[in-house]
Parts: structure tokens; C-alpha cells; sequence
């Protein structure tokens, strides 16, 4: 293997690794990034056994970084009806960005992150998510979140999900700002309910069947019948 100097790493190497990194925290689901990761892999390894990996793991967190800043930005300038798909958005498309990210910096989180740092790759990224995006603005997304909670279909009950699990995943303390929110995501991880607390329950549970009527969802409304029942319907009377 050919020496690679410090010059050869930061005009030839890192460049390669920063446009693949930019690309890959870019990327929506779906798309197709031209890049070759076997090509970022051998970057990787080469640079490692050229005993590069402290600059490269500092270069890859100071790259990162100032991602999710420009992320947290974004977000701060977004405006209330959008800022939970936004968020939502953020948290998606990082961690989805991690699945590749982490595997192609295998030999540099072997061989240095967890031999000399005691660390592990991922969990310095989630934190650099948590500490970047979500510790600036989870203070800003819990009241909105809670407000769509008690707002039938003012978002999908997917978007909530990912955003809850997504946020119990970065720091599980925060389970404690909407206990019975992330319980409604997150299994067992509230106390056994009491006996008098289930009247609670049953009050919470009417109030919602009455949303669902008010929103036009009433089960004796026969004119909301499923395509295949009205099908069949209009088949037996024809005939």
C-alpha cells in the first residue's frame, strides 16, 4: 500500500469522503445516490491503516456538526402548522443517513472509536443529533405535538409515531415532558394503572369517539359504506 501523507489525505481522501457524507445526509427516501460506496469503503480502510483515523473522525464530527446546525436553523425559521413535518423530516432523513454512514466508517470505529475513545460511531452521531436539533427544540415540538394529539387527522398517526419513537430513542428521559403521549408509542413504560384511573381512561376514550362523529365519522352512516360493501350492494339489487 502506497504511503498517504497528510497532504495526499486532505486533497485526495477526505474530499471523496465529504461529498459522499454530503450526499448521503441529503438524500431523500427513494433516491439514488451515485456514489460507490465500495470506493468510500477502501478511503476508509486505507486511511486507517495510514493512521489517519483521529483526523478523519474529527473531520467526519465537524462535518456533521455543522449539518445539523444548518438543520437547526431550518427548523427555527419554520413556521408552527409545518414545523412538526419538518421535524419529523430532520429526524428521518439523519437517521437514515446513519445506516449508511456508520457501516462505510467500520474500520475507523473498530480500530480507533472503540479501542482508544471507548466509544461507538453511532451513538457520537445520535448525540451530535441530540445535542444540534432536538435538545434546541424540544421545548418548541412537545407542545405542538400534544395539541395534535387532542386535533383528530391534524397529522398521521405515522408521523407521530416515527417522531416519538424517534425522540425516546435520542434521550428516553424525555418521557417525562408527555408520559401518557410516548406511552401511546412506547410500551411499558408507565406504571400499572390503578383502578381509579380507569374511568380517566374511559372519559379519554369517549372524547375521542366524539371527535371521530364530529370529524363526519359516524358509525350509523351508512353513506360511508367501503367500496367492495357498495359493489356488492348494487350487484344484488340489479339483478
Amino acid at each position: 500500500m502506497n504511503v498517504i501523507t497528510v497532504d495526499d489525505y486532505k486533497n485526495t481522501y477526505w474530499p471523496k469522503l465529504d461529498s459522499a457524507i454530503d450526499q448521503l445526509l441529503t438524500q431523500s427516501p427513494g433516491d439514488y445516490i451515485p456514489i460507490s460506496y465500495e470506493q468510500i469503503y477502501s478511503c476508509v480502510y486505507k486511511c486507517v491503516c495510514q493512521q489517519h483515523s483521529e483526523q478523519m473522525y474529527s473531520d467526519l464530527m465537524c462535518k456533521i456538526t455543522a449539518h445539523l446546525e444548518k438543520v437547526s436553523l431550518e427548523l427555527q425559521a419554520t413556521s408552527p402548522e409545518h414545523y412538526i413535518e419538518k421535524f419529523n423530516l430532520a429526524l428521518s432523513q439523519y437517521m437514515g443517513a446513519l445506516h449508511s454512514i456508520v457501516p462505510l466508517f467500520i474500520y475507523m470505529n473498530k480500530f480507533y472509536i472503540e479501542t482508544k475513545l471507548n466509544r461507538d460511531l453511532k451513538d457520537d452521531l445520535i448525540q451530535l443529533f441530540t445535542e444540534h436539533v432536538a435538545e434546541k427544540h424540544i421545548y418548541s415540538l412537545m407542545p405542538l405535538l400534544l395539541e395534535a394529539q387532542s386535533t383528530p387527522f391534524q397529522i398521521t398517526p405515522s408521523t407521530m409515531a416515527s417522531i416519538i419513537k424517534g425522540l425516546y430513542t435520542l434521550r428516553p428521559e424525555w418521557v417525562q415532558l408527555a408520559p401518557t403521549l410516548f406511552s401511546k408509542f412506547i410500551p411499558n413504560i408507565l406504571p400499572p394503572a390503578m383502578e381509579s384511573e380507569l374511568q380517566d381512561y374511559a372519559a379519554q376514550d369517549q372524547k375521542l369517539q366524539q371527535d371521530l362523529m364530529q370529524n363526519g365519522f359516524n358509525r350509523g352512516d351508512q353513506s360511508r359504506k367501503r367500496a367492495g360493501e357498495e359493489l356488492s350492494y348494487n350487484g344484488s339489487c340489479s339483478r
